[in-house]
């Protein structure tokens, strides 16, 4: 697993870049992943950014640390 501070920028793909905001969130509601999993994620693994340059992001596109 990697470690990335808030502020950190992400590409996705070709046109598609992103910055770290939060990591982490209280689930307070038990989730759907809750319920399907019977734990939630997001306080430990759920990463929230902001979109700097949007576009469209496939599976299979590569995510990487920018620089």
């Amino acid at each position: 697993m990697i470690s990335l501070p808030i502020g950190t920028r992400i590409s996705v793909g070709a046109d598609t870049a992103l910055r770290i905001t939060q990591i982490g969130k209280e689930c307070h509601t038990k989730c759907a992943v809750y319920h399907r999993v019977g734990m939630c994620v997001m306080p430990e693994e759920g990463v929230f950014a902001r979109v700097i340059y949007g576009g469209v992001a496939r599976v299979g596109d590569s995510v990487k640390v920018a620089g």
